[in-house]
Order: C-alpha cells, then sequence, then structure tokens
C-alpha cells in the first residue's frame, strides 16, 4: 500500500512537472522562425511615346495650351504599390496648341522658362503615399516630389490616379504650379501689370506616365 502510494504521489509529481514545462514552438526559435524578406523594388521605364504633359495657362479674357515631350522617366514598384520615380520634360519641344510661332519662341525665352539655359525640367518623387478605400477612376495616390524649373527646385505635392498590373503602370495626375515659384513673372500682377494684361499665376500640367519593364511596354 506504501509503495501504491508513493507510486501515485510520483506520477502526480510528474504529470504536474510536464503541464509546467513550456512548449518549444519553431516560431518561439529565431533560428527556426520563418523569415520575411521585403520584395526589392522593380524599376519600370517610361515610355516617352506613350507618355504626355499638356500645359494649360490662364490670363484676363482668355487662354493657352500646348504640350511638352516627356524624354524620359522611371516608376518604382514594390509589390503592389508604387514607391517612387522620376521623370524630365524637354523644354525645347514646348509648343502651343495653336501652332503659334510667335508665342512658343516667347515661353521658350527668358520671360518664361530660359530654354537656351535651361532645356530640361525634372519631376523627381519623394514620398508617394496611397489614398485609402479610394474608388475606382479616382485619386488613390497623393504624390510629393521636387520640381526643377529654370534650375529652380521646389517641393510639390499633388493627387494622383496610379494603375498597376504584371506588364506595367499607368500615373496621371493634374498638377498645379505657381510659377511665381520657378521665378516666372512676366506680367503677374504681382509686379503691377495692368489688369487687363494680367496672365494668371498659377498653371496646370496634366501628365501621363506610362512605364513598364523596356520604354516601349505598354500597360
Amino acid at each position: 500500500m506504501f509503495m501504491k502510494k508513493n507510486l501515485i504521489a510520483m506520477s502526480a509529481l510528474a504529470l504536474a512537472f510536464l503541464c509546467s514545462t513550456p512548449v518549444v514552438r519553431a516560431t518561439d526559435n529565431p533560428a527556426k522562425a520563418k523569415k520575411v524578406v521585403a520584395k526589392p523594388a522593380t524599376t519600370l521605364y517610361v515610355d516617352p511615346v506613350a507618355s504626355t504633359l499638356n500645359w494649360t495657362a490662364k490670363k484676363v479674357g482668355g487662354g493657352h495650351n500646348g504640350t511638352v515631350k516627356i524624354s524620359k522617366g522611371t516608376l518604382a514598384i514594390a509589390g503592389d504599390k508604387l514607391t517612387g520615380g522620376n521623370f524630365v520634360m524637354d523644354m525645347t519641344t514646348i509648343a502651343d496648341a495653336d501652332q503659334s510661332a510667335r508665342l512658343t519662341t516667347h515661353l521658350k525665352s527668358d520671360d518664361f522658362f530660359s530654354v537656351e539655359k535651361n532645356p530640361t525640367s525634372t519631376f523627381v518623387i519623394t514620398k508617394a503615399a496611397p489614398v485609402g478605400k479610394a474608388k475606382g477612376g479616382m485619386a488613390n495616390y497623393n504624390i510629393t516630389g521636387n520640381l526643377t524649373i529654370k534650375g529652380i527646385t521646389n517641393p510639390v505635392t499633388f493627387p494622383a490616379v496610379v494603375k498597376l498590373n504584371e506588364n506595367g503602370a499607368e500615373a496621371t495626375a493634374k498638377i498645379e504650379i505657381d510659377r511665381l515659384k520657378w521665378d516666372i513673372k512676366f506680367r503677374s500682377g504681382i509686379i503691377g501689370t495692368a489688369a487687363d494684361k494680367i496672365i494668371e499665376d498659377t498653371f496646370v500640367m496634366d501628365v501621363k506616365l506610362v512605364a513598364g519593364k523596356n520604354n516601349t511596354a505598354k500597360l
């Protein structure tokens, strides 16, 4: 009887010890834990032919619009998100939609874009912030970046619609520019221009970038 009681007591102690011993799982061991590796960013190349930049400027009683060609650029994609990018504008191609040689020449002069001294303008993304629960066709990113015109760089932020798939990316945006920040003051009200000759201080760049794994790929 005594031995039987001892056996029962020892069994109870063994059971208590087993119950109090922590179970070691693979996830508790850093050496055995499965590592999560972030996917490297993929660089997509902007197609200059499929990409466009249209500009619109207003003045008292009217306005003008035209184009500038995009010469090159890239978009950086990590997983299913845009993370960076850039594009270059060939300012020597700036043109008026009405094909006015006089206006085009004036736009290239020091009154506006000083194209001879600054043949390119650039935009470089510094932050691409996704917009949560954006509806189809609505802006799904807020883009911040550095815009350089006439050798002068200023930050700009604007909403954009970004589409991604396994073949490439398309990004579209309307970017409102305060030209005074880039020292474009011709006929600005700030310098005392007569009211009937004022050109508005803001103009709009309507940009579409199409990019793929090579610079001729389409979305």
